[in-house]
């Protein structure tokens, strides 16, 4: 009989459709499977007892099936690691844990097939094993690597180190509810996986519901894993000496009865009994960690078992499937029929996954909703134009009362508000420590959040922004590159959100220009030609406030904005006031306004077009000579420059709530139009590429970063990149000739 013929006399649901191989019925199939474990009403199993230890178990080989058959059927995507996590995963689904958050991005395929089996994924049109094949890895469907689009997935994954950010927020913003973060063993080697999670503990001991579970298979993509030869012993080690309180490891070793050679087997090559006796063994260890995270302990799982286990191979070669690695290849065949259930397994495995939790993944996880938030009111202070104030310190007020307002509101930054001259935000709201201490602004409550690595400032925020709560990463702009891959990954998944969420806002102070003494390491700011870049994503927006009003109006603007990235770039120095607050608020919605312009001049208009702040000191003194000499000047404070792009330029239309409000050419013409366009930055030319491309004057060229240097002065710097008004007369007198 044909697996068509046996799926069609059966009363095996529709999702079935595509499944090709059914196996043989499992011995005391109708003991242990007459019904779900899950009962109807139920959010999770009654008990850990035999019968939901036999649930587990078909719930993890649905999951390897789904899996293999899925990436077989595009000779693609990633398959092995999550094979042998699949118990654990399956655990989590039967005791009700179904916030489920993964690090590994190679895992998708896995927690694809958890979505489809518990009826998420019918969100999206994909009802069937078929619709599963058709839409895997293509566009509109099921991307290689977890999205924020995939229905009833709490979030993104991609590069290796970031999942547990994600666990964490979800654990702070929902006391009630634990997140699990599945961590490969692979991606132990990269940077603050562990160290994060020690420094959250330290600042918020009273928040253990998160659970990381280490999926220890031995490998990682292409090798084996750099703790494949840590003992048991060792690894809790590791685990205890970042500061868990209780780790519980399963090895599948301890149950093998096939003799397999090394520290890690494969669980699916036991007898059934040993098979079950495992996933008992692992349904009781994830319920005991569980409850241990609930109850306040940091706490940690880890099963131990061989990477690939129960696919079609085993070890790093079951990483990938690559074209050759089709559905008819004998070696998928081979896997598939090994993992093959029963025909009426399937409907237990369904009745039981979208029973977890209390509905199907996309009715019930936390990211599914929007999060109330208090109403902000922002009271300003309006600086006189000609007089000068510190832009990093006129935000700083406004974070203060956001936080004051906000009580979720967190504040992140790794080296300082103080000495980013935001002292203010510190006094308001305190830095989050352990030790009280008032000189240092310290307390065990405090909203800011202090640990010694931009990743871990850039992963808290992003992921309580992605979560539904306001948050802010404060930075120098030359250390922010350190952080911004997670920044980027969530302004991707707030693109593709189906539901409004606060947009990510950093803010980088001490730039380029600002760092002469500290020399090269803090003269970083090549990071803005990646701002720049992303502005065409279309929901990522780099601010360039030009005073301390403009930096008011553009944290209001993105503190109030919605599935966007948003990035201010500001100095910490006094600098001169060029608008005032209302005009600041009209040129950061627009994208840029004139701060100055001649009222006579017979030589021509030369047309300064500016990013930055401190910038603006030898552009005025150019416009001072140039006036001297005949011509008229115009000098355009360019604050927002993605909106400064024609609306074809941008993947506006592609994002959630998109955003069109591009600059009409009359209005645009009105600012740049002029003999000559001088495009000049403090840092690289990237953000000012809308103004070049939309400029009709005859004549133009760039002033702008070239590298780090150690000097004594601001003006040195500047001098050292040809960034001087002499430089600027000088290139305005060749292009006029």
């Amino acid at each position: 009989m044909s697996a068509a013929q046996a799926m069609k006399n059966t009363s095996t649901p529709t999702f079935c459709e595509g499944i090709q191989y059914v196996g043989k019925t499992w011995p005391d199939f109708g003991k242990f499977a007459d019904s779900a474990a899950i009962a109807a009403g139920q959010s999770a199993i009654a008990a850990v007892d035999d019968k939901a230890a036999y649930q587990t178990l078909l719930g993890a080989d649905a999951l390897r099936y789904v899996t293999l058959q899925m990436c077989g059927s595009k000779g693609s995507g990633h398959p092995g690691g999550f094979a042998s996590s699949a118990e654990a995963h399956a655990a989590l689904m039967m005791l009700g844990h179904t916030n489920i958050v993964t690090e590994v991005g190679h895992h998708a395929p896995g927690f694809y097939s958890s979505m489809f089996l518990d009826g998420s994924l019918e969100e999206m049109g994909i009802s069937t094993m078929n619709d599963m094949m058709a839409r895997f890895r293509e566009r509109h469907g099921l991307l290689g690597h977890l999205s924020g689009a995939i229905p009833g997935l709490l979030a993104p994954a991609g590069p290796l180190g970031q999942g547990q950010h994600f666990a964490m927020a979800g654990a702070l913003l929902h006391r009630d509810k634990l997140f699990p973060v599945t961590i490969g063993d692979g991606g132990m080697g990269e940077p603050y996986v562990l160290n994060s999670m020690m420094h959250f503990h330290t600042a918020y001991p009273e928040v253990t519901n998160f659970l990381p579970v280490l999926i220890w298979n031995g490998y990682s993509q292409e090798h084996h894993s750099m703790v494949s030869l840590h003992s048991n012993e060792q690894m809790l080690a590791y685990w205890k000496g970042h500061s868990f309180d209780e780790v519980v490891l399963v090895d599948a070793k301890d149950f093998d009865d096939t003799n397999q050679q090394g520290a890690f087997v494969d669980s699916s090559r036991f007898s059934f009994g040993q098979r079950l006796a495992f996933a008992k063994a692992v349904l009781e260890g994830m319920d005991r960690a569980a409850k241990s995270a609930m109850s306040g302990k940091l706490t940690a799982f880890i099963i131990k078992q061989l990477k690939g286990t129960g696919v079609h191979t085993v070890g790093a070669k079951s990483h990938n499937l690559y074209p050759a690695d089709t559905l008819d290849a004998a070696h998928i065949v081979d896997g598939l029929k090994r993992r093959a259930l029963p025909a009426e397994a399937w409907q237990i495995v369904r009745d039981n996954f979208s029973r977890a939790g209390g509905g199907p993944a996309v009715k019930t996880v936390v990211t599914e909703f929007e999060m109330a938030l208090p109403a902000l009111k922002l009271k300003m202070q309006e600086f006189a134009k000609g007089e000068k104030a510190v832009p990093a310190t006129a935000m700083g007020a406004l974070v203060a009362q956001v936080g004051q307002q906000d009580k979720r509101y967190v504040v992140t930054n790794a080296d300082g508000n103080e000495a980013s001259a935001m002292k203010n935000i510190n006094d308001a709201l305190k830095i989050r420590h352990p030790t009280a201490d008032p000189l240092y602004n310290q307390a065990p409550t405090g909203q800011v959040y202090e640990p010694l690595n931009e990743d871990a400032c850039a992963g808290l925020a992003s992921a309580l922004a992605l979560f539904g709560s306001r948050a802010i990463w404060l930075s120098y702009e030359s250390f922010a590159i350190n952080g911004w891959p997670i920044v980027q990954t969530v302004a991707q998944a707030m693109a593709e959100l189906r539901r409004k969420t606060p947009s990510i806002v950093t803010m980088f102070t001490a730039g380029a220009l600002e760092q002469g003494r500290n020399g090269w390491t803090h003269q970083r700011p090549e990071i803005e030609n990646y701002f720049g870049a992303m502005m065409r994503n279309g929901n990522s927006y780099p601010l360039f406030p030009c005073d301390a009003n403009a930096i008011q109006a553009a944290y209001e603007y993105a503190t109030n904005s919605v599935n966007k990235n948003m990035t201010i770039i500001a100095s910490k120095s006094p600098l001169p006031v060029y608008m005032s607050l209302a005009e600041a608020k009209v040129a950061v919605e627009r994208g840029a306004a004139a701060i100055y312009e001649s009222k006579a001049g017979t030589k021509g208009t030369v047309v300064f077009a500016v990013t930055g702040d401190m910038i603006f000191l030898p552009v005025f003194e150019a416009k001072d000579k140039l006036e001297a000499a005949g011509y008229r000047a115009r000098i355009v404070a360019v604050v927002n420059p993605r909106q400064l792009y024609r609306p074809t330029d941008i993947a506006w239309d592609t994002v959630s709530q998109p955003d069109n409000a591009f600059m009409d050419d009359d209005h645009f013409n009105a600012l740049f139009d002029g003999d000559v366009l001088m495009a000049v930055s403090g840092g690289p030319s990237a953000p000012l590429e809308p103004v070049l491309l939309r400029s009709r004057a005859p004549k133009r060229d760039t002033v702008c970063w070239k590298r780090g240097e150690t000097t004594a002065s601001p003006a040195e710097i500047m001098a050292f990149n040809g960034i001087t008004a002499e430089f600027m007369v000088n290139r305005v007198n060749a292009l006029s000739k």
